[in-house]
């Protein structure tokens, strides 16, 4: 029977759910259900198009629920009919969170059902998916960030299930370890972070101020969350994005009040900093967010954590008492965030496991992709904070005809930001017409 249809601006959308294997090397065991939204333009329902399978990025976020045509999907949709799925895990796909995971039992069985959840499943699913819904015709991938990773996965592992692969701001190290992804990150974000006072040198004093308000007295934020300075830190995750430096310095800006009890810390940024930080929405992204490299049998074992300290001046403590400008951090998953975070406290042991684990298997075939045969583009920020350029490019050439875009104009969320305009040269490039 075929999915409802209901409509919105310009489109017409049906939700659509599949049932998949959770773990793809027992096909007759436990089952997941997958919900996924396919999108056609309003008028052309009936029409035979192809199908583009967008890939959120990630990991842990579901896909983008758009309000008619907005940001590149409209773009998408002169062309394709459209399936925004929701990987394993999020949105509305089997979701994973501090309520649903403790059915799995004690945190080894949680460790082990999260094994799950990475490239490697999100890939099977999609072949599943793809013979459901196109009667086994190859069909075009978008993938945004990790998507993109998921995207270097299809190609290493099902390209005859892909009639291309259109990946934005998401060309991962094919045999890098985490330690060497945060290595490269900590002086890309310090970079940001000096642009950011750069273009706002009212906030170097401001955040400092905040700072050492915050290591004095750890406020709990209305959601429960503790801040602390590292948390406090922690908000540099939006200097990579297009608006980020922005967002940043209108938090800061305002952050104080005055009380019958002096200075605190107003309402309002709080509810700001509580709603940045929080995983609620999102916790997968914080358990398997370094196990996303994770491959080679070795551990990622809270690579982050570790890497930090060989850049001390992200040492938010050594800075307050040097009287230098406070360097936040960017996109960093780190132990501490399983204590000051109540979404991610219960999920504390098991993302520890997670973080011990070394049996992880490869994502990618180096092999494969030197002999690869799908027409393939790539948008490559320049000095995109979550995605290493040097990294991205070394990948491109190393997957045969890849076409990279590498572009200034963006930041990591292009896509977003510029989304028509993006998308729009990515799919000129693969047809060949730049």
């Amino acid at each position: 029977m075929s999915a409802a249809r209901y409509r919105q601006a310009g489109v017409v959308l049906a939700d659509r759910r599949f049932s998949v294997p959770l773990d793809h090397a027992d096909p007759d065991g436990e089952r997941i259900e997958l919900y996924a939204r396919e999108a056609v333009a309003a008028g052309r329902e009936n029409d035979e198009l192809p199908w583009l399978v967008y890939l959120q990025g990630g990991p842990g976020f579901g896909a983008n629920r758009f309000s008619g045509k907005q940001a590149w999907l409209g773009r998408a949709l002169q062309d394709y009919r459209v399936l925004l799925l929701d990987q394993r895990g999020t949105g509305a796909s089997a979701t994973v969170n501090r309520q649903t995971l403790p059915l799995r039992g004690d945190a080894r069985a949680q460790a082990e059902y999260l094994t799950h959840f990475r490239a490697d499943s999100i890939v099977r699913d999609c072949e599943l998916v793809r013979h459901e819904v196109t009667g086994g015709a190859p069909w075009t991938v978008l993938g945004q960030s990790f998507g993109g990773f998921c995207a270097v996965r299809y190609l290493s592992s099902a390209p005859e299930g892909l009639a291309a692969a259109l990946i934005t701001g998401g060309l991962p190290t094919l045999d890098g370890h985490a330690d060497d992804v945060y290595r490269a990150a900590y002086p890309r974000v310090e970079r940001k972070v000096r642009a950011h006072y750069a273009r706002y040198p009212m906030d170097v004093e401001r955040a400092r101020e905040i700072a050492a308000y915050v290591q004095d007295r750890q406020p709990v934020l209305p959601n429960g969350y503790r801040l602390t300075l590292e948390a406090f830190q922690s908000l540099g995750i939006w200097l990579g994005g297009s608006d980020g430096s922005d967002r940043l310095h209108h938090l800061l800006e305002d952050a104080f009040v005055r009380t019958p009890a002096g200075r605190e810390l107003s309402d309002a940024f709080q509810e700001q900093v509580a709603g940045a930080l929080s995983y609620a929405s999102h916790p997968l992204y914080a358990v398997l967010h370094e196990a996303i490299y994770a491959q080679g049998g070795r551990a990622t074992d809270w690579s982050a954590e570790r890497v930090r300290a060989e850049f001390p001046q992200f040492d938010g403590e050594k800075t307050l008492a040097s009287g230098s400008a406070l360097l936040f951090t960017g996109e960093s998953v780190h132990p501490w965030q399983f204590d000051t975070d109540p979404a991610l406290r219960p999920l504390r042991e098991a993302a520890h496991a997670v973080a011990a684990r070394t049996d992880w298997a490869p994502l990618y075939d180096p092999a494969r992709l030197a002999a690869n045969e799908v027409p393939v583009v790539a948008a490559v920020y320049h000095d995109d904070m979550y995605v290493d350029t040097e990294h991205a490019l070394h990948t491109a050439r190393s997957i045969r005809g890849l076409r990279p875009w590498v572009t200034n104009e963006f930041e990591h969320d292009g896509l977003r930001a510029g989304g028509p305009r993006v998308l729009d040269r990515l799919l000129a490039m693969v047809r060949g017409d730049v």
